[in-house]
């Protein structure tokens, strides 16, 4: 049996007016949110469907349906939280985390290190094991259109 498992998630939201733009549990200004049943923080998303897939535990949508109540407008935080639980619950541990948004606008250069904050706070690990990044795909497709914001995530877990 292997004692390591790497995961990789993805997440996309569409940009709207009239909603907050929530990327790693920090709300940046900007005209536009993402649209989504909870704060839609595609960041925390695709961590939360890294450390799932890594399992082999199906994704984001499965442990936290948009068709709950309960799960409406929560801080991805929370959900990032309960995944965290579930990964120790099956006895592993993250050795490390590594991100990438892909957003046109805003700039997000300055919310990164506070992105990777909240996430380490969250999970309980040394700063050094979060890695967050952020690019552009310079004006092609979807994001480089300013239709959305995506996220990659990668994740690597030892058994504890």
């Amino acid at each position: 049996m292997c004692n390591l498992r790497i995961g990789h998630g993805y997440d996309v939201h569409k940009l709207v007016p009239n909603r907050d733009l929530i990327l790693g549990g920090v709300t940046i200004p900007y005209e536009k949110g993402l649209l989504g049943h909870s704060d839609a923080d595609v960041l925390i998303h695709a961590v939360c469907d890294s450390l799932l897939g890594a399992l082999a535990l199906g994704d984001i949508g499965k442990h936290f349906p948009d068709s709950d109540a309960q799960y409406a407008g929560i801080d991805s935080r929370l959900l990032l939280l309960r995944t965290a639980e579930l990964i120790r619950e099956k006895g592993w541990q993250i050795a490390n985390i590594d991100a990438t948004v892909i957003a046109e606008a805003p700039r997000l250069a300055p919310y990164i290190q506070a992105m990777r904050e909240n996430i380490t706070n969250v999970l309980g690990l040394p700063p050094d094991t979060v890695s967050v990044k952020a690019t552009t795909e310079e004006h092609l497709g979807f994001t480089g259109q300013g239709l959305g914001i995506a996220a990659h995530a990668v994740c690597l877990l030892f058994r504890a």
